[in-house]
């Protein structure tokens, strides 16, 4: 499989950073890097590596990811990996002929990318915690559906740690708030969209955690109109930061990629 992509409008660094084990999966020391941990019984390939980089810029993030996407094609017992960080300001739009969300892109105050995912435009920026799954699918049913589902579950049960009801909306990638109290049009909270070379995934999730949102008047958000863009911190009226969030997500993905791998005698015996 080569380059299957999906994304949110639902048409469809530091590499030497040292090395520590943690001593429990909700602490993530800022910098640093988890060594691979087990996650079942008897499963002696069952591993996620998970990183915090920090605030990156957009390039030197992809540069790194397809480092590890080669590397994984190369050595399938290579361990997955979630990389977690902030950007600095950029927009990015996936591999689509339709540019219409980008309102014809000469006004945008940061710089765009065109890159292999699915989906429409959007932006990133300091405040969003950017999570960057690569993942070997061939472990997990060679399924892009339930992976982006597992995706949109664990950020649904991430925001349920800080007391936020989120959801999915029918024929739409990503995840959305669902508070009662507040009215008008519907508010995204985080966005997806996956690039898959060789069922390796790359991109991922963007989940806005605090900080400034207006960047994102200057698009149509992921092509999706009447939507309003919102964060954790709008929604709890209280403040937040990214690590803190980052933290969370790091324990919620060591638990449940377990979820997402099949048994691979299940799936030998299936064929």
């Amino acid at each position: 499989m080569n380059n299957d992509l999906q994304g949110d409008s639902g048409n469809k660094i530091d590499r030497a950073s040292r090395s520590i084990k943690a001593p429990h999966p909700n602490l993530l020391p800022v910098g640093e890097k988890r060594l691979p941990l087990p996650l079942g019984e008897g499963n002696s390939d069952n591993y996620l590596n998970v990183r915090w980089l920090g605030r990156m810029g957009f390039a030197e993030a992809l540069a790194l990811q397809e480092e590890i996407v080669a590397k994984k094609r190369g050595d399938r017992s290579s361990p997955d990996e979630l990389l977690l960080l902030e950007h600095e300001p950029v927009y990015t739009i996936g591999r689509t002929p339709d540019k219409s969300s980008l309102l014809g892109a000469t006004h945008l105050p940061y710089p765009l990318f065109p890159i292999n995912r699915g989906g429409q435009a959007t932006y990133h920026g300091p405040g969003q915690l950017m999570g960057y799954p690569i993942i070997d699918l061939r472990r997990c049913g060679q399924d892009l559906h339930r992976y982006l589902r597992w995706l949109e579950q664990m950020l649904i049960d991430l925001l349920a740690d800080f007391e936020i009801h989120a959801v999915r909306r029918e024929g739409l990638t990503g995840v959305w708030v669902d508070n009662p109290e507040m009215t008008g049009a519907d508010r995204k909270i985080a966005s997806i969209g996956v690039g898959v070379r060789h069922w390796i995934t790359m991109h991922g999730f963007a989940l806005n955690v605090c900080g400034n949102l207006t960047p994102f008047d200057r698009i149509v958000p992921c092509g999706i109109t009447n939507v309003a863009m919102t964060s954790m911190q709008r929604e709890l009226q209280k403040e937040l930061s990214v690590i803190e969030v980052a933290r969370v997500a790091q324990g919620l993905a060591l638990q449940r990629i377990s979820d997402l791998r099949i048994d691979r005698s299940a799936q030998t015996s299936a064929a």
